[in-house]
């Protein structure tokens, strides 16, 4: 059956604005984008759903999500000053999870992205099946990437032979919609030799790659000369390490990482030469600016990376460092703060560029929550724009409340004065997950009630004594 979404606007991205614009879909397919009256009478028969005052543009991808960690909102409050504590406290409690805990942590993770309108995530996890599942069963698109660690040069090999094991479960996971990569974590937990062999398995098993990269000083000090906290933590164990000189992005070249043309998270301590490593190696940025805030952690040169050319999708990362999963929300916050910076001498290079700063726009930002998003995790043939035989993957955002009035432009109101509270309606593959407030095929209050059983354990935990 044929069915009509329409409203005042319809966005379709990667073409102009449309008033009073509607879209036909029939199954998983986009039939059509236009104006109402030439959509509605080349299917006088579809279905019609109006939605008023509104807009219809493609869902948002969230490019960097870690959904299993959804029960520990709130929890790593405490730690946030000091992320080596952050992370030593996140640890202890994810090992404490069971599979089913991950599960219903996960689920709800992709309930609320549901709720906000994203249709589409990257979502790295160290339970990746777990999140797998999630993603089927609120009907989500994504790709989950099984995270690798490993820090210890000489377990190297035993760590990717298990990360072959993950991935044979997570083949039998797939579908069309949910596939799943590789994600070694970060620099200061998997060894140069495994960073190799990881980047090695993506190349010849063609697998999507994420890894977490430049993300603090404390990285960047480890890359350097061998200093600060991730140092001292891999002296303390006994693990050899040998400051490679150079920087995160430049090791992950020599590593041979930035021939997966990955997609790297953060990027807050890199330079201009990084940026352009970036680019010509065809890699992609997952920008996080609010976990990276509150983690104390900076900014990343978000305008640069407009500048450059460089693609990037908007992330939320997790929840224990976001609070909310809300790509609309992280979109306008990333606006403003390289609005707020724009005019600052950039951490990364040692003269003003004004060409480099130019403030962000809302359609640059619009643009980077959907199909910079897709185009981040390798989907854009499929996701991110509105147009004839894409995915019909749709959201609708109202622009009728007290908050966005008076309203002359939907692009910026939806920027600077909506959020994912917003959302009316989401579709993937054509099928309605959320409407009108209420997620159309799972019971919300049961999985919440699952959640809070999980978090009461984890508050339960004596995490000074690891257990």
């Amino acid at each position: 059956m044929t069915v009509i979404y329409s409203a005042r606007w319809v966005l379709p991205i990667a073409s102009p604005l449309i008033e009073n614009g509607a879209v036909a879909i029939e199954g998983t397919k986009i039939l059509a984008v236009g104006r109402h009256a030439e959509v509605t009478s080349r299917f006088p028969n579809a279905q019609l759903s109006e939605f008023g005052t509104a807009a219809i543009l493609p869902g948002f991808v969230n490019a960097h999500s870690h959904l299993e960690l959804t029960v520990m909102r709130g929890f790593l409050e405490s730690e946030e000053q000091d992320f080596f504590s952050w992370l030593r406290k996140l640890t202890i409690a994810r090992m404490a999870m069971t599979a089913d805990d991950l599960f219903v942590s996960a689920t709800c993770g992709a309930i609320e992205a549901a709720r906000a309108g994203i249709t589409s995530v990257g979502d790295s996890s160290s339970a990746a099946a777990q999140s797998m599942k999630a993603l089927r069963e609120i009907g989500l698109r994504g790709i989950v990437y099984q995270e690798s660690f490993g820090p210890d040069p000489n377990l190297a090999e035993q760590n990717v032979a298990k990360l072959r094991e993950q991935l044979q479960e997570l083949r039998s996971l797939e579908t069309t919609m949910v596939r799943a990569g590789v994600s070694p974590h970060a620099p200061y937990t998997v060894s140069a030799p495994q960073l190799k062999l990881i980047a090695q398995l993506a190349i010849d098993e063609q697998l999507p790659l994420m890894m977490h990269a430049a993300e603090s000083e404390a990285e960047k000090a480890l890359m350097l000369d061998d200093s600060g906290v991730f140092a001292e933590g891999l002296q303390h164990r006994g693990i050899e390490w040998h400051a490679p000189g150079i920087s995160t992005i430049q090791y992950l070249r020599q590593t041979g990482v930035l021939e997966t043309k990955p997609l790297l998270t953060h990027c807050v301590t890199v330079d201009d030469d990084d940026i352009q490593i970036i680019k010509l190696a065809g890699a992609s940025i997952a920008h996080c600016p609010k976990s990276n805030a509150k983690l104390g952690h900076g900014r990343a040169p978000f305008a640069k990376f407009v500048a450059a050319g460089v693609n990037i999708g908007i992330g939320s990362d997790s929840v224990a460092s976001n609070n909310n999963c809300d790509i609309l929300e992280e979109a306008g916050f990333a606006t403003l703060l390289a609005r707020a910076t724009s005019g600052e001498r950039d951490r990364c290079t040692t003269t003003r560029d004004a060409r480099a700063t130019a403030p962000i726009t809302a359609e640059q930002a619009l643009f980077v929550a959907t199909l910079g998003g897709a185009r981040a995790l390798g989907l854009d043939n499929q996701v991110g724009t509105l147009a004839e035989g894409m995915e019909a993957d749709l959201i609708v955002v109202g622009l009728n409340g007290a908050h966005q009035q008076p309203l002359t432009n939907p692009t910026d109101a939806l920027i600077f004065s909506s959020s994912g509270r917003d959302v009316r309606l989401t579709v993937v593959a054509g099928k309605e997950i959320y409407r009108d407030g209420r997620l159309t095929n799972m019971d919300e209050g049961e999985q919440q009630t699952r959640l809070r059983i999980v978090r009461a354990r984890l508050d339960a935990l004596d995490i000074n004594n690891g257990h």
